[in-house]
């Protein structure tokens, strides 16, 4: 298939969902686009949606009584099918209203929130999904041009002086506080933008995982514009 996305090592692009559900994650691929052009006004949905907190999770009920025109009717009807879909799959898909993620500022030498580059992890066998249906969508990066933030030396010293307890566990200390799931971008990293609409497939690293989990972030939000966010 012809697309952006076609030509990076790091993507699969299917057509269908049942192919993204079916297409395994090989050698570098560890993200598959089922790539779409959406139909509706999704932006509607957002405007008559109610933000409660900075992260509202928007329930099914919620989204079917919103008075909507044809085209924001259409818009719901995509965004209920993606739930169906992944439901049905077993799978626990939320829709998101955003403003923005919490801000981790604990430690000014290591970021740990989501808008660092990161890795999920999962202790089964799993995927994460998303789909982006307004507002800043996510970007991937391939592994080979990102560092392990514990592996470079001025941060990996900061978190020894941060650590009391004895050198055999640091390594579990770092798993902890999820420390370890977080990477820095090398010079000249070409990450890629997720665009909106798509339906992104995410290997997570988990025990019976064939290839290395996505490094992916949340997007800095945009200026007075929410986010409309599928994730699971």
């Amino acid at each position: 298939m012809n697309s952006k996305f076609s030509d990076n090592n790091q993507v699969g692009v299917v057509s269908t969902f049942d192919e993204l559900i079916n297409t395994e994650f090989q050698g570098t691929m560890n993200a598959i686009c089922w790539q779409r052009n959406l139909v509706g006004d999704f932006k509607e949905i957002v405007a008559k949606l109610q933000l409660k907190e900075n992260v509202t999770d928007i329930a099914v009920e919620e989204l079917l009584a919103l008075s909507l025109s044809n085209e924001g009717d259409m818009a719901r009807e995509i965004i209920l099918n993606d739930l169906k879909l992944l439901t049905d799959l077993g799978a626990l898909p939320v829709l998101n209203l955003l403003k923005s993620y919490e801000r981790d500022e604990e430690l000014d030498f290591i970021s740990t929130d989501v808008y660092s580059y990161h890795v999920d992890r999962s202790p089964i066998a799993a995927d994460t999904f998303l789909c982006t249906y307004d507002g800043a969508a996510s970007d991937i990066i391939p592994n080979d041009q990102v560092e392990q933030k514990v592996l470079i030396p001025e941060i990996r010293q900061k978190l020894q002086e941060l650590y009391d307890g004895p050198e055999t566990e640091f390594e579990d200390f770092l798993k902890e506080y999820s420390f370890d799931l977080h990477y820095h971008p090398k010079p000249n990293a070409h990450p890629l933008n997720l665009g909106i609409g798509h339906l992104w497939k995410l290997a997570v690293d988990h025990p019976e995982q064939q290839v290395l989990p996505c490094v992916h972030r949340a997007p800095l939000e945009n200026d007075g514009e929410y986010r409309l966010l599928l994730i699971c």
